[in-house]
């Protein structure tokens, strides 16, 4: 990203982790037993792409980010609850996340399983605990809900697929659009929400992030295969070993690689319908070429 947007994205990280230090200080997030565990899993870093995204779609149509702060910090807790559960042994079993053990290696796996529960709980209290008004609360708790429901249905079918022997392109992407997409429309039609968007442009920036997500996920499956493990933070070929069936392992690289192209540019032509959208475009086409 150019300097100056990679500023703005410097900011909106340091909000949220601001912001989530700000509910493990108040009596929305009292001490408990998962805490700790809750608390590692969630700054333990990460590229806090989902509250950007929040973030920036509230900046763009109301010219204030920071009306988004609370749903910013609500979606990265479910996405930390989605990273906690889908590392597990029963899951994708695997030990690292973003370079340091993953949660159930750090606590135990009871201890891990009960701390993404309790953050998809904390979620929607931070959502309710908000100075929103009723309908925007409304509005944004519908929004997440569908989300997290449609991202656990993506991970049941990504986890029946490996009992098959072979999987098509179709059912791999309509997988993508529920496990990976749905977060990420969620992210973009928060911020929309809570900066007053019109339902025009939150149908654009749904339609958007639905692109991004499916053109991410296709990058995050070929990195699997040629990545560099020090820079993702996890161990390469993953997938492989366990015997997951990819976009990247059906087509072959070259094939997902003009695939995940394709969505986003399909990404970047929705966003012509947003103003002051460099940010958006430089964010796209870098997580698109990330780690090349």
């Amino acid at each position: 990203m150019n300097p100056k947007n990679n500023d703005i994205l410097k900011t909106y990280v340091i909000t949220t982790e601001n912001a989530i230090d700000a509910v493990f200080s108040s009596d929305i997030a009292p001490e408990t037993s998962v805490s700790e565990a809750m608390r590692y899993s969630l700054e333990a870093g990460g590229k806090r792409i989902r509250p950007s995204l929040v973030m920036e779609f509230c900046r763009v149509v109301s010219g204030d980010y920071k009306k988004s702060t609370d749903a910013a910090v609500a979606i990265e807790m479910i996405h930390t609850f989605s990273l906690i559960h889908d590392d597990l042994p029963c899951m994708d079993d695997d030990d690292f996340r973003r370079g340091k053990p993953s949660c159930h290696k750090q606590f135990g796996e009871s201890t891990a399983l009960l701390a993404g529960d309790a953050l998809e709980n904390l979620a929607f209290k931070v959502i309710l605990s908000s100075g929103y008004d009723d309908g925007v609360k409304s509005r944004l708790l519908s929004e997440l809900s569908d989300a997290t429901a449609r991202m656990i249905d993506g991970q049941v079918k990504d986890l029946s697929f490996l009992e098959r022997e072979s999987v098509s392109e179709k059912e791999l992407l309509e997988m993508y659009s529920l496990k990976t997409c749905a977060l990420i429309e969620c992210s973009a039609v928060m911020g929309c929400i809570c900066g007053g968007a019109d339902e025009t442009k939150i149908a654009s920036a749904r339609e958007y992030a639905h692109n991004l997500g499916l053109a991410f996920q296709i990058r995050d499956d070929i990195l699997d295969i040629i990545g560099d493990e020090k820079e993702l933070g996890k161990p390469i070929g993953s997938d492989a070993d366990n015997q997951k069936i990819t976009i990247a392992s059906v087509m072959g690289i070259e094939k997902a690689s003009e695939l995940a192209e394709k969505y986003s540019n399909d990404a970047l032509d929705k966003l012509e319908s947003f103003e002051n959208n460099d940010f958006l475009k430089d964010l796209t086409k870098s997580l698109l070429e990330r780690y090349k």
